[in-house]
Protein backbone atom coordinates (compact mmCIF):
# COMPACT_ATOMS: atom_id res chain seq x y z
CA UNK A 1 0.00 0.00 0.00
CA UNK A 2 1.13 3.80 -1.28
CA UNK A 3 2.03 6.28 1.70
CA UNK A 4 -1.66 8.09 2.22
CA UNK A 5 -2.18 11.27 3.47
CA UNK A 6 -5.49 10.67 6.27
CA UNK A 7 -6.01 14.22 6.89
CA UNK A 8 -6.65 15.29 3.28
CA UNK A 9 -9.77 15.14 1.64
CA UNK A 10 -10.55 12.80 -1.22
CA UNK A 11 -12.20 15.79 -3.44
CA UNK A 12 -8.65 17.68 -3.27
CA UNK A 13 -6.18 14.83 -3.88
CA UNK A 14 -5.46 15.23 -7.77
CA UNK A 15 -6.00 12.14 -9.92
CA UNK A 16 -3.17 10.07 -11.14
CA UNK A 17 -1.96 11.45 -14.84
CA UNK A 18 -0.93 8.54 -17.03
CA UNK A 19 0.38 9.60 -20.13
CA UNK A 20 -0.14 7.12 -23.31
CA UNK A 21 3.08 5.01 -24.41
CA UNK A 22 5.20 7.40 -26.29
CA UNK A 23 3.67 10.63 -25.63
CA UNK A 24 5.07 13.22 -22.78
CA UNK A 25 2.43 15.15 -20.79
CA UNK A 26 2.82 18.84 -20.75
CA UNK A 27 1.96 21.23 -17.90
CA UNK A 28 -0.24 24.34 -18.20
CA UNK A 29 1.66 27.42 -18.76
CA UNK A 30 -0.79 30.15 -18.02
CA UNK A 31 0.18 30.61 -14.75
CA UNK A 32 3.46 32.22 -14.73
CA UNK A 33 2.09 34.89 -16.76
CA UNK A 34 -0.57 36.05 -14.10
CA UNK A 35 2.82 35.98 -11.73
CA UNK A 36 4.76 37.64 -13.53
CA UNK A 37 2.22 40.51 -14.58
CA UNK A 38 1.74 41.05 -10.81
CA UNK A 39 5.69 41.29 -9.85
CA UNK A 40 5.95 44.00 -12.67
CA UNK A 41 2.95 46.41 -11.19
CA UNK A 42 4.61 45.45 -7.89
CA UNK A 43 8.05 46.24 -9.40
CA UNK A 44 6.47 49.72 -10.66
CA UNK A 45 4.82 50.85 -7.69
CA UNK A 46 7.78 50.56 -5.98
CA UNK A 47 9.80 52.50 -7.86
CA UNK A 48 7.55 55.09 -8.05
CA UNK A 49 7.10 55.44 -4.02
CA UNK A 50 10.52 55.15 -4.03
CA UNK A 51 10.85 57.86 -6.39
CA UNK A 52 8.39 60.15 -4.75
CA UNK A 53 10.04 59.46 -1.11
CA UNK A 54 13.86 60.76 -2.42
CA UNK A 55 11.71 64.06 -3.74
CA UNK A 56 10.42 64.31 -0.55
CA UNK A 57 13.36 64.24 1.24
CA UNK A 58 14.94 66.03 -1.29
CA UNK A 59 12.51 69.28 -0.38
CA UNK A 60 13.58 68.60 3.41
CA UNK A 61 17.09 68.71 2.63
CA UNK A 62 16.64 71.98 0.54
CA UNK A 63 14.33 73.76 3.17
CA UNK A 64 16.93 72.87 6.03
CA UNK A 65 19.71 74.33 3.42
CA UNK A 66 17.63 77.19 3.19
CA UNK A 67 16.70 78.04 7.17
CA UNK A 68 20.63 77.27 7.73
CA UNK A 69 21.88 79.85 5.12
CA UNK A 70 19.21 82.45 6.96
CA UNK A 71 20.55 81.90 9.96
CA UNK A 72 23.65 82.54 8.96
CA UNK A 73 23.09 85.23 7.09
CA UNK A 74 20.93 86.87 10.67
CA UNK A 75 23.82 85.70 13.21
CA UNK A 76 26.06 88.18 10.91
CA UNK A 77 23.33 90.56 10.68
CA UNK A 78 22.84 90.68 14.60
CA UNK A 79 27.10 90.66 14.78
CA UNK A 80 27.34 93.72 12.38
CA UNK A 81 24.37 95.21 14.57
CA UNK A 82 26.20 95.04 17.88
CA UNK A 83 29.38 96.30 16.71
CA UNK A 84 27.73 99.44 15.11
CA UNK A 85 26.26 100.04 18.69
CA UNK A 86 29.36 99.74 20.37
CA UNK A 87 31.09 102.30 17.59
CA UNK A 88 27.74 104.94 18.09
CA UNK A 89 28.00 104.37 22.04
CA UNK A 90 31.83 105.16 21.55
CA UNK A 91 31.18 108.50 19.36
CA UNK A 92 28.62 109.60 22.01
CA UNK A 93 31.28 109.21 24.26
CA UNK A 94 33.77 111.27 22.27
CA UNK A 95 30.88 114.10 22.00
CA UNK A 96 30.39 114.34 25.30
CA UNK A 97 34.01 114.67 26.26
CA UNK A 98 34.39 117.02 23.93
CA UNK A 99 31.34 119.11 24.51
CA UNK A 100 32.46 119.38 28.30
CA UNK A 101 33.34 123.11 29.73
CA UNK A 102 36.54 122.59 30.87
CA UNK A 103 37.50 121.68 27.32
CA UNK A 104 35.69 124.49 25.87
CA UNK A 105 37.57 127.16 28.18
CA UNK A 106 41.03 125.14 27.11
CA UNK A 107 40.40 125.83 23.41
CA UNK A 108 39.12 129.49 24.38
CA UNK A 109 42.04 130.21 25.77
CA UNK A 110 44.24 128.86 23.35
CA UNK A 111 42.85 131.25 20.68
CA UNK A 112 43.34 134.08 22.82
CA UNK A 113 39.59 134.74 23.99
CA UNK A 114 38.52 135.58 27.87
CA UNK A 115 35.94 135.65 29.85
CA UNK A 116 34.22 138.49 29.94
CA UNK A 117 33.42 139.57 33.68
CA UNK A 118 29.78 139.67 35.06
CA UNK A 119 29.62 143.44 35.57
CA UNK A 120 30.27 144.16 31.63
CA UNK A 121 27.32 142.17 30.53
CA UNK A 122 24.18 144.16 28.47
CA UNK A 123 21.54 143.12 26.72
CA UNK A 124 20.15 144.34 23.59
CA UNK A 125 16.37 144.58 22.69
CA UNK A 126 16.13 143.19 19.38
CA UNK A 127 12.00 143.73 19.43
CA UNK A 128 11.53 146.48 16.62
CA UNK A 129 9.99 149.97 18.82
CA UNK A 130 6.43 150.71 18.02
CA UNK A 131 5.66 154.31 17.34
Amino acid sequence: MAAVDWFASAAAAPAPVRAPRGRAVRAPAAAPARRTRAAGRRLTGGIAWISVVAVLLAGVVAVNVAVLRANVAVHRLDEQRAQLQARNEALASELSAASSAPKIEAAAHRLGLVQAPASATTYLDLAPRRR
